[in-house]
């Protein structure tokens, strides 16, 4: 079946007047998880929008650093990926050329430790927008509309981009519960 980004819902519904929260139950987490995961699934249209729109604002005020930062954070990603496909290759070559790869190891740590602020201001750029939508997810209540469409979600009747990272986290048998 194919992937259908759910629309976007109104202000209104999502953080206005027609918007209920309240705090979660703490002693419950199958309940808060369950309220979580729902809300995801549901508002990821806006959710999207909303983390795109803190990258853009803190890229805007610092460009550069969040570039630096995003540079470095995917370089790193891509070094750990190919030392872990070649490991045997970067073994050898430690063990080969012990005084390269110190001069290796000891650039990188300093570029590393010389980009360390766009890498923050990165690293804050994805983790600020991720941490409001938890908290927007943990606190918001769940509408008709939006038990409606979770349970359409589940029986598999719609395919959503959050729904296919919910089941590729393995929590979508949770979702729609």
């Amino acid at each position: 079946m194919d992937v259908q980004p759910p629309p976007l819902r109104t202000l209104d519904d999502f953080v206005l007047s027609s918007a209920r929260f309240s705090f979660p139950e703490l002693r419950n987490l199958e309940r808060w998880n369950n309220r979580i995961i729902n809300n995801l699934l549901y508002y990821q249209s806006n959710y999207f929008l909303s983390f795109l729109g803190f990258l853009v604002l803190i890229g805007y005020f610092q460009p550069f650093q969040m570039f630096l930062g995003a540079t470095v954070v995917t370089l790193l990603f891509l070094g750990f990926v190919w030392a872990a496909e070649n490991k045997c290759v970067v073994r050898c070559f430690r063990r080969n050329h012990p005084s390269l790869s110190l001069v290796a190891i000891l650039g990188g740590s300093y570029l590393l430790l010389s980009v360390i602020g766009g890498v923050a201001v990165f690293l804050f750029g994805i983790a600020f927008p991720i941490l409001m939508i938890l908290i927007h997810a943990s606190m918001r209540l769940r509408s008709l509309k939006n038990k409606l469409e979770n349970k359409l979600e589940s029986i598999g009747l719609k395919r959503t981009p959050m729904g296919l990272l919910l089941e590729s986290l393995g929590l979508e048998q949770e979702a729609g519960s």
